[in-house]
């Protein structure tokens, strides 16, 4: 099969530029995904359907629908084996929707995408801007922009809480040759307002005084638990770099990703992604795949308040004094996915995909760098999806 054989060439570098005369496809996808963690913990059902549909030759227009229904139980930083409970029953459903219109000028592309999607405890309001410039004969492509997000966090008892997200985002593609292109994109991220997890908390050893009945006291010893009170900001900067090269002899293409990831939480993380495109028997591709990650504790993250310098927390924590967190997500941890995706070209028309991940956190590090080992999950995700291009 030749290099440019579409089925290969899209999923490498997505549709070919077209000329001022052609018209470009429109394009709708709907796709469903499962995640079931193991032990019966939380299950997420995902619904998507998008689209993009050309206005005219230089204009065009794309949207998403998404549905998530999630349910089951999470880990909410107690410690099991305490009078608390470990895991505490979730149910929710989110939906959002997406919309952008994109013009070219000249060598420029510009756009606009605005979202919403709303729980029952959470609403989020997003705006992006972006640009892509061609450059170098379309050899080179730059895109740089800027996203705001607007949230409101529903905290049980407490009333909404307002959070804001901010990223600038700048990257570079280059065409190296007709079987490889690389790329590098930078995202410097901040956040502020309310950024805790309104369902998680942190538990204390603590002793109760009581009278006897006799004139005197008896001292009791409990285990309270208080939310946790993470920074109300957070900086992040990660950088990303790929390269995608095309074998000619074997007919398949290797995509290697790998992304640094940085914050003020204190928290640095690695991630290495690798996959392997092969086509087979000309419409059939099959894409075997596997993931690795790994980040320390945020500088806050504790197992119990026991031994910090504070008195009683507070019921409605902002981000001021002593920070602490015991989130198995703020935690130290390895995490590895690898997994199968087959995608189908039928014919011009549609195509379809369905792909296998299996996925398995561990905790990493010394003891109190992390979680019990129950916090941490694995998981099996099922994902199915179909194509109509025209």
């Amino acid at each position: 099969m030749s290099p440019r054989h579409p089925l290969f060439l899209a999923s490498i570098i997505g549709p070919a530029v077209q000329t001022q005369a052609e018209i470009m496809p429109q394009t709708y996808d709907y796709g469903y995904q499962l995640y079931q963690e193991d032990s019966d913990r939380i299950k997420v059902e995902s619904h998507y359907v998008r689209g993009e549909i050309d206005i005219n030759d230089a204009t065009s227009f794309r949207f998403q629908w998404l549905n998530d229904a999630i349910s089951g139980a999470s880990p909410t930083g107690a410690l099991p084996g305490s009078s608390q409970p470990y895991l505490s029953d979730v149910e929710d459903v989110r939906t959002g929707i997406l919309g952008a219109i994109s013009r070219q000028f000249g060598d420029h592309r510009v756009e606009l995408e605005i979202s919403k999607s709303t729980e029952d405890d959470y609403d989020s309001r997003g705006y992006a801007l972006s640009d892509k410039l061609e450059l170098n004969q379309k050899n080179t492509t730059l895109s740089y922009g800027i996203n705001y997000l607007d949230d409101s966090v529903k905290v049980p008892g407490l009333g909404n809480h307002e959070k804001n997200g901010y990223d600038l985002f700048t990257g570079v593609s280059q065409i190296i040759d007709k079987d490889t292109i690389i790329s590098a994109n930078l995202t410097l991220g901040y956040n502020d307002g309310y950024l805790n997890d309104p369902y998680k908390v942190v538990q204390r050893n603590e002793i109760v005084t009581i009278p006897d009945g006799l004139g005197g006291t008896i001292d009791v010893p409990v285990v309270n638990i208080y939310r946790e009170n993470r920074p109300d900001h957070r900086f992040r900067q990660v950088l990303q770099l790929e390269g995608t090269r095309y074998f000619e002899p074997a007919d398949g293409a290797l995509d290697v990703v790998v992304r640094l990831s940085n914050d003020d939480y204190g928290i640095f993380s690695e991630t290495l992604q690798v996959e392997w495109r092969q086509v087979v028997a000309g419409h059939l591709m099959l894409t075997p795949f596997f993931r690795i990650y790994h980040q320390n504790a945020a500088d806050f993250f504790v197992n119990t308040l026991n031994g910090l310098p504070i008195g009683t927390p507070a019921a409605d924590p902002n981000g001021s004094g002593i920070n602490y967190s015991a989130d198995y997500r703020l935690s130290a941890f390895n995490a590895f996915s690898g997994g199968l995706k087959i995608s189908y070209q039928f014919n011009e028309i549609f195509s379809a995909s369905a792909a296998y991940e299996r996925y398995v956190m561990s905790a990493t590090g010394g003891t109190s760098d992390h979680s019990p080992e129950q916090s941490y999950p694995s998981a099996n995700i099922w994902t199915v999806g179909v194509n109509a291009e025209f």
